[in-house]
């Protein structure tokens, strides 16, 4: 536990938001639904891909509450290299870079660049066993950390201003301003082409993003000196004033290039062409969670789910460090309509994480504990 930024989920409300959001989920859902704008007439095929893709564009953030590998996915404190500082440029295989400079500092740092490559990898084998259900949610995570290497303070050690004077920044940059003012975010797509080389793709933009750390710790600056604080409106609208060209240029670059990514695995794949009926498939989810009641609770509370189709899952309360608190079901489920009863003893009043994971993927739901 040597990272704040690693251990976002272990901070009460604080570390709720940030396990739902990086970019924000309105910032993710934007980016991944904005890459169909780049879709060519070849990925025709891909527009029923795109309410999935932005259903689940923040799917793994939510992971970070249960699965301790998943938060170095989601940075990389790349200033903390020597030789970027010297050069501009790290070495770009995580093989290398690890034998450079262990595996501990490698992962302390943040391995943003080498999850975003496996998602590729991953994508790329589902569409060559024409695995459409997996490949798409591959694609999402795909779009999430594609998201989250355009994001600047996700890869720069100053991450959330600490190191300048512009503590908390991180938020309110990535989350507050850009909730705000999301209707303003309008961009077009732009033609995709294949990757050659995706390594050197995705490390490409992320040296091109990292001046906008900078810029947005300036932009803070000069939002604070105008409005006196960081809470206010006039801080937001200058902030946004001072940032909104760069920003709104950032979500077009991560929407394009998730398309080009997600363009570049299929026709590496051979260019599969889905069925109709695996399309129709990958729209359905195989389980639901439905509204716990009461939510709020006191001493009890039943949570209800759906399944759609035959699957093992199972049903877990997490508290917001990612323990696992119990497991109300567990099996394999043929499809209907099932509920469980969560009578927490000597659980603390506080919010908690209800998960239900089938094969397929992953439904959540916030429950609160009151006295």
């Amino acid at each position: 536990m040597t990272k704040i930024k690693s251990l976002f989920v272990g901070i009460a409300l604080i570390g709720l938001t940030l396990i739902l959001s990086s970019w924000g989920s309105t910032g993710h859902y934007k980016i991944n639904t904005a890459s169909g704008l780049s879709f060519n007439t070849e990925m025709a095929q891909f527009n029923d891909w795109i309410s999935i893709l932005a259903d689940h564009a923040s799917d793994a953030d939510i992971r970070k509450a249960w699965d301790p590998n998943e938060g170095p996915k989601h940075y990389i404190d790349i200033d903390n290299y020597p030789e970027f500082l010297n050069t501009g440029r790290i070495p770009s295989t995580l093989d290398s870079v690890v034998a450079a400079h262990g595996a501990t500092f490698v992962y302390d740092n943040g391995i943003l660049p080498w999850a975003t490559i496996r998602s590729f990898d991953s994508l790329q084998a589902c569409f060559e066993r024409a695995d459409w259900d997996k490949a798409v949610l591959f694609a999402a995570d795909l779009g999430h950390y594609v998201a989250d290497g355009h994001m600047p303070m996700h890869i720069t050690r100053n991450y959330n201003g600490q190191y300048s004077g512009n503590t908390g920044i991180h938020s309110r940059y990535e989350s507050t301003m850009v909730n705000a003012y999301i209707s303003q975010f309008v961009y077009e797509g732009s033609d995709v082409e294949v990757v050659e080389d995706v390594n050197s793709y995705v490390f490409s933009y992320l040296y091109a993003n990292y001046p906008y750390v900078d810029s947005v710790l300036a932009a803070d600056d000069y939002a604070r000196a105008i409005a006196g604080n960081t809470s206010s409106t006039a801080y937001r609208q200058a902030l946004w004033a001072k940032t909104q060209n760069f920003t709104i240029s950032l979500f077009s670059s991560a929407s394009h290039k998730l398309a080009e990514l997600i363009y570049t695995a299929w026709v590496n794949a051979g260019s599969p062409d889905m069925s109709a009926s695996s399309l129709s498939d990958q729209l359905v989810a195989a389980g639901q969670l439905k509204a716990a009641s009461p939510n709020p609770f006191v001493a009890s509370t039943k949570i209800s789910f759906h399944i759609d189709s035959p699957t093992n899952a199972q049903l877990m309360v997490y508290d917001l460090n990612g323990r696992l608190l119990e497991t109300l079901a567990t099996g394999d489920f043929t499809p209907g309509d099932y509920q469980a009863e969560w009578w927490p003893a000597n659980i603390e009043p506080g919010l908690y994480l209800l998960v239900l994971q089938t094969e397929s993927g992953t439904d959540y739901q916030k429950i609160l504990r009151t006295r």
